[in-house]
């Protein structure tokens, strides 16, 4: 089968009887509800750009399976020349949402992707996952699934520490194993684009290690949306049916967020890639080269949206003529340092990327990690800071659309136009910037940038304990050494 139309996307969906919840009501069809449809409509979109003509070779691979064109996400990277391909159909999909949608289908399929390359990895806990894994990325190929995943066990405490302090309560665990497969109960979170998707993949997260007695708790599989148990609570939904005009990001990228319910959920054991096994679960990222490959992915679309930033801020200060004063320049300048920054740590993973011993073309995983460390921490921010500086009073100043056809049009359309642009095109560029720095949107937007990649805190710690600092300090001791 090939890769999928956005009609296909959208059939699929409106076929499965998966249980989400929002605001209180159970949605039976997340095609059609306002809170998701439009959302829907955009993830529709990035699949029908597979099989447009002109975009086709760029976005699909002949399948090993059948020769049939499928995504170009599901590519085993064997050269340099693989990654950069995969690279920039990863771009054209971030262009899409201008880098706004942050789980689009392509994140778990190159996590699912470097599982298959290193399935050995997985037959060392039981030798039947190996074939799992196998298996599941052919068909997740093969019929283009599309996947949401949920790392984060819910915890009643937080005492510090690198490991979670987990309630079998809450926390999601084994509560026995059957002829036909595991029995799990309890939560996770945080599960995006989760109620817009076919299946979820479960697994430990790189910056919540589980403990050593937390064995239970230890395991890897995916399920489809709809498994009888499997519940998904979503929060308030972004997208406030407003026009494209008046909330142009928030009217088409509701990606949605929601905390996921297993209540003693039957997972198959053809199902089941990771079991019992603390080590193996908080080390596969890592031994199977997922966590890079995911950062590749992630840090593309942060490139994306730097630039699309910097795009906004520059078409602002163009409009509102203001591009020629000292601090706007100062501003503009450190929009551009950022996005050449991440740019540079594309091309730096690619660049210094290595075949792992499973014969996958790896991107290098140092500048990936300072870039997922630099941009929700400091750089994004910092960004949408920017652009409320920027925009100031221009961002209050706003005219709906309903406002240029009624009797005050005339005065809108005198008193709100610049020197070089009519009231109309200011107040759609300036509800744009409101949309990605002030809305409920843009909130969420520097929220889950903060967030989506684990606790900053625990990634830091992370990145100093795996950084190989030997070298610098050999080359200061050498100095130190040196004789007069």
């Amino acid at each position: 089968m090939p890769a999928k139309t956005g009609a296909q996307y959208i059939s699929r969906l409106s076929e499965m009887s998966t249980e989400v919840w929002i605001r209180g009501e159970r949605i039976e069809d997340v095609t059609t509800h306002p809170a998701l449809r439009n959302g829907v409509r955009s993830v529709a979109d990035l699949y029908d750009m597979q099989l447009d003509p002109g975009l086709q070779e760029e976005m699909t691979y002949a399948s090993p399976t059948d020769g049939e064109p499928v995504g170009l996400s599901f590519l085993i990277p064997r050269t340099v020349e693989d990654l950069e391909r995969r690279r920039a159909m990863m771009t054209r999909w971030a262009w899409s949402s201008c880098g706004m949608m942050a789980r689009t289908p392509d994140f778990l399929n190159v996590a699912i992707t470097a599982w298959a390359g290193g399935a050995e990895y997985f037959g060392q806990n039981r030798p039947e996952f190996k074939k799992n894994v196998l298996d599941y990325y052919e068909f997740i190929r093969e019929n283009d699934i599309t996947l949401t995943h949920t790392l984060v066990n819910l915890q009643k405490s937080r005492i510090p520490g690198m490991a979670d302090n987990l309630d079998e309560q809450v926390a999601l665990t084994v509560m026995r194993e059957t002829d036909a497969g595991i029995i799990v109960k309890g939560s996770r979170m945080l599960a995006t684009l989760g109620p817009i998707t076919d299946e979820i993949a479960v697994y430990p997260t790189r910056s919540h290690l589980l403990g050593d007695n937390a064995w239970r708790q230890a395991f890897s599989f995916s399920i489809p949306c709809d498994t009888p148990g499997v519940k998904f609570m979503c929060r308030e939904s972004l997208d406030q049916g407003r026009s494209h005009f008046d909330h142009p990001l928030g009217s088409r990228f509701e990606e949605m967020d929601a905390v996921v319910f297993f209540d003693d959920v039957l997972v198959p054991w053809e199902r089941v890639f990771l079991l019992g096994d603390v080590d193996m679960c908080n080390n596969h990222g890592n031994a199977t080269q997922m966590n890079t490959h995911t950062g590749h992915q992630v840090t593309t679309r942060c490139v994306v949206k730097a630039e699309f930033i910097l795009g906004l801020a520059g078409q602002m200060v163009e409009t509102l003529g203001s591009e020629q004063l000292d601090h706007v320049q100062e501003r503009m300048g450190e929009l551009v340092c950022y996005l050449e920054i991440l740019k540079a740590c594309v091309r730096a993973s690619e660049a210094d990327a290595k075949l792992n011993e499973w014969g996958v073309m790896c991107p290098s995983a140092a500048p990936l990690v300072a870039g997922r460390n630099l941009f929700p921490r400091m750089m994004y921010p910092r960004m949408a800071e920017i652009i409320q500086i920027l925009g100031s009073s221009s961002l209050m100043a706003l005219p709906s659309e309903a406002d240029f056809d009624t009797a005050l049009t005339p005065e809108v359309e005198r008193y709100l136009a610049t020197d070089n642009s009519s009231a109309r095109d200011r107040a759609r560029l300036f509800h744009l910037a409101w949309d990605v720095t002030c809305s409920s949107f843009g909130g969420r937007q520097v929220l889950y940038e903060r967030f989506f990649g684990g606790d900053p805190v625990r990634n830091s710690i992370s990145l100093s304990h795996n950084y190989d600092r030997g070298p610098a300090m050999a080359r200061v001791r050498e100095f130190l050494e040196r004789p007069d």
